[in-house]
């Protein structure tokens, strides 16, 4: 993987200012520590900075191609995992290949076929091309949206990046939020509305969309691929025998790697397949599969059973390392060094997030690194399997607004009086709720339960699935660390949107599908696991210290966050006996406390003007 950015400006001339676009680019350095390079003409601006997966020695970018119409410079950041069949593709129209790097599949991809060059692709990505002679530039993003590409647009130019980073560096983008940004902060916080980039007139390409810049049109965005609601034909065998071909090849297609590959592993379902096909695939040459887990120091003393966490992971990791036979290894977080590193990932977020269920991944991607550059990762899974409670519980499921984040009125709570009120009179979660609904694709004749999953599946790829992805990304290429999630594959979400609900959740099991495909692939304490989500730390010295991390920023009489949240609010937050749920299961008090010091820090870091 890669950092990529650029500027496009038809009104200057750029050679003066290599010293901003040096700035740019070293602010992604830890996105590529391997090469940088950048492509500098009167009006374009490309820059790269490289994490060596295939071809280190000659698939350097910015990469560039000429054939008798044009010349072409690309900048990439991303895995094709159909390489082969596309370079075949273009052998066989003519083309000769220099590399083995899928930068110059994709390259000569775009100088075939044009923009159509992302219906050929299966893989993550987020992707520049510069036209010299046309003076245009194309961008496109992944279906599913895994790999970042935002965007900061005015009347002179047009600046992008694959981090909110890049693009701030650019002296002419504005450090501000105006209401729209402290909405995405306080009431959908650590999600935002997709395309949002929460300073004032940052955007981000949407997932399965593609755009051009021109002088002559400025940007003009189009969606390439989305969801489509079919009728589902196979039966339950059938469709097992499909799921089960389609997860393993696309676990197959993600281990091709020049550099040390491994899995994560948490001894729940979703990790645990992947590992267990991995392991089979690295079998095959010889070759012993390294898998890694995260725990918290002392948690086997203070873990406490709830409906969503019903039991702790490290004795099932034990399980899955004797049952594939891996070389394992473990991380364990202390509750100082998981607090230190709140701010951390901030730095890497570029916002605040997911409070220590980003620092614990930051740190533990960190670990990882040391071993390997690439790692495979179960996320999204349950979002396409309906794993999640709100999936299967009826009386969750049928609640209006977005099931995770049930909390909207409470989060207005901390917003200052004059802000609050700004805030009710916009009605931004309604609106983006209802408009999330519109856009599902639907079936006529289905059954309300049906079509009400179909909204929960909308709901969760572009809400809940983007925050998780985003929280990924970050915190693994900080780490110059490279994880890619087989679950992803648009192939199986296209599959899996038109699949009945009856058979996901077959024998009454959560993800009841998913278990019965691929049941021969792991022991049957494994296969059968109730689902338990991302490991938290339960040492009650955790909720001490983010409160004292809080307590030291609001010494600050002028501390930044007060411009827009109430100080009594998080004084009562803080001292007060309360049970707060501020994002699902994954952010109860303690990580809504480090996320309020997270959001002031993050003010203060950037220098965050609030416009009201």
């Amino acid at each position: 993987m890669c950092g990529i950015a650029g500027v496009i400006a038809f009104q200057e001339e750029l050679y003066a200012q290599s010293r901003i676009f040096e700035e740019m680019q070293a602010s992604i350095i830890r996105r590529g520590p391997d090469q940088k390079g950048i492509l500098l003409t009167e009006h374009a601006a490309l820059l790269h900075t490289r994490l060596s997966v295939i071809d280190p020695e000659l698939g350097r970018q910015p990469m560039q191609f000429s054939d008798a119409q044009e010349t072409y410079t690309i900048v990439y950041n991303g895995e094709l995992y159909n390489t082969n069949e596309i370079r075949q593709m273009l052998i066989e129209k003519g083309y000769h290949f220099e590399t083995h790097a899928d930068t110059e599949v994709l390259l000569k991809a775009y100088a075939a076929f044009g923009e159509k060059c992302v219906d050929l692709c299966n893989g993550i990505f987020a992707f520049a091309v510069w036209e010299h002679k046309r003076e245009r530039l194309f961008l496109a993003r992944d279906r599913i949206g895994v790999k970042p590409l935002f965007y900061h647009l005015t009347p002179e130019r047009l600046v992008f990046g694959s981090e909110l980073k890049a693009i701030l560096a650019h002296p002419s983008v504005p450090h501000e939020i105006d209401m729209n940004g402290i909405s995405q902060l306080l009431l959908f916080g650590p999600g935002r509305t997709p395309g949002c980039g929460v300073f004032r007139g940052m955007e981000e390409l949407k997932a399965g969309c593609c755009a051009y810049y021109t002088q002559e049109e400025g940007l003009q965005t189009k969606c390439y691929w989305k969801l489509e609601a079919k009728e589902h034909t196979d039966n339950f065998r059938q469709t097992a025998e499909h799921v089960r071909y389609l997860l393993t090849d696309a676990i197959r297609r993600q281990l091709v790697s020049d550099v040390p590959l491994g899995t994560f592993l948490s001894g729940g379902l979703d990790s645990s397949l992947i590992s267990s096909v991995a392991a089979r695939e690295f079998s095959k040459d010889g070759r012993e599969l390294h898998t890694f887990s995260v725990d918290y120091r002392d948690n086997d003393k203070y873990f406490q059973k709830s409906k969503f966490q019903p039991n702790s992971d490290p004795a099932y990791i034990r399980r899955m390392q004797e049952y594939l036979g891996v070389h394992h290894h473990w991380t364990v977080i202390d509750t100082p060094a998981l607090a230190k590193a709140l701010f951390t990932a901030v730095d890497a977020r570029d916002l605040p997030g997911m409070a220590d269920v980003d620092a614990s991944l930051l740190l533990f991607c960190g670990e990882i690194r040391d071993e390997v550059t690439v790692a495979l990762s179960g996320e999204c899974a349950d979002e396409l399997f309906g794993g999640y409670p709100w999936y299967r519980d009826p009386e969750i499921r049928a609640a209006y607004g977005f099931p995770w984040s049930q909390s909207t009125e409470y989060r207005m709570t901390f917003a200052k009086p004059e802000i609050a009120e700004l805030l009710r009179q916009r009605g931004d979660v309604d609106r983006e709720y209802r408009a999330t609904l519109e856009r599902t694709a639907l079936l006529a004749g289905e059954s309300p339960t049906e079509q009400r999953m179909r909204e929960m599946m909308r709901l969760n790829l572009d809400w809940f699935m983007q925050t998780l992805l985003d929280r990924k990304d970050r915190m693994s290429m900080y780490n110059a660390l490279e994880v890619r999630v087989p679950f992803c594959d648009y192939r199986i979400a296209q599959y899996l949107y038109n699949v009945p609900w009856e058979f996901k959740e077959h024998g009454g099991y959560e993800k009841g599908l998913l278990r019965e495909a691929m049941r021969d692939y792991l022991p049957e304490e494994i296969l059968w696991r109730k689902k338990s989500p991302y490991p938290k730390t339960h040492n009650p010295n955790y909720l001490t210290a983010v409160t004292q991390l809080l307590e030291s920023r609001l010494q600050n009489p002028h501390a930044p966050i007060l411009q827009i949240v109430k100080r009594e609010a998080l004084e009562q937050l803080m001292y007060c006996e309360e049970s707060v749920q501020w994002y699902g299961q994954l952010m109860t008090k303690p990580q809504t406390i480090a996320y309020f010091a997270q959001l002031d820090y993050w003010m203060e870091k950037f220098n965050v003007k609030v416009c009201l």
